[in-house]
């Protein structure tokens, strides 16, 4: 895979990682004016945790550059992006542009499909949406296992994607295995594909987005840190001190 496409946004290179100058009212007409031609293609959520392991990684970075879009879902992204010259890049958040497709949804006619997770929160996911969304069209759901799929598996599930011939599919592994599962399908699987980490239990109910003046004030990480901290916490304390390190003050 080459580092080099063409881009729909300008971009603002964070630790070798061309994350988007984009808003999430951009990022909607975009896509709502372009989502057929998406079909295939992926766009990457992208924080202080997967910029600084691209930083690390040069495969990583490449699968994150691949994508067609890499979202500033961290505040600390966006904000050095404006402080690098982009007045009008804001945080865009994987949970938040999901509920933004979800709340269009039966208006459009999209259909859905998510991949990822168990099969107890997929269960809940689809129930709350279907009571928040009422005639929302969820195409299909597939919990795969946490081991490497065999390649019977893989073309299976594949099939099964293909089949249910879904707008937006969106992917609940985790970081990097989602970003690396998008990159590994690209061209391969119908629909937009869209790796949201967390938003499965968010939208499921399993976990609470922080209250808003919080989002605004770009402190989730911390709501999230106390709802998880036993996980989340030397994960932040690491990244957050490499990216201060190496994009703040080293200007990476």
């Amino acid at each position: 895979m080459s580092e080099e496409r063409t881009r729909p946004f300008d971009t603002v290179e964070i630790l070798g990682v061309q994350i988007a100058d984009i808003d999430m009212e951009r990022l909607l007409a975009y896509t709502g004016e372009h989502l057929p031609e998406l079909s295939g293609d992926y766009i990457c959520v992208s924080n202080v945790h997967t910029t600084v392991m691209s930083y690390e990684d040069p495969a990583y970075r490449e699968v994150q550059n691949g994508a067609l879009l890499a979202l500033p879902d961290g505040g600390p992204l966006s904000r050095l992006g404006r402080h690098r010259g982009h007045p009008d890049m804001k945080r865009t958040t994987g949970p938040g542009f999901m509920g933004e497709i979800f709340r269009i949804s039966v208006e459009k006619g999209y259909r859905h499909f998510f991949y990822g997770s168990t099969k107890k929160t997929l269960a809940k996911l689809k129930d709350k949406l279907e009571t928040d969304y009422p005639g929302i069209g969820i195409a299909g759901m597939i919990s795969p296992p946490f081991r490497p799929l065999t390649p019977e598996e893989d073309a299976s599930y594949t099939a099964r994607i293909n089949e249910a011939a879904p707008d937006f599919l969106w992917i609940g592994l985790g970081a990097p295995r989602q970003e690396q599962w998008m990159a590994d399908h690209k061209g391969r699987v119908k629909g937009l594909m869209v790796g949201v980490g967390a938003g499965f239990d968010f939208y499921a109910g399993n976990l609470k987005r922080a209250p808003g003046w919080m989002q605004d004030m770009d402190l989730e990480w911390l709501y999230r840190l106390h709802q998880d901290p036993r996980r989340l916490f030397m994960r932040y304390l690491s990244t957050n001190s490499k990216f201060i390190l190496h994009a703040v003050l080293g200007g990476h």
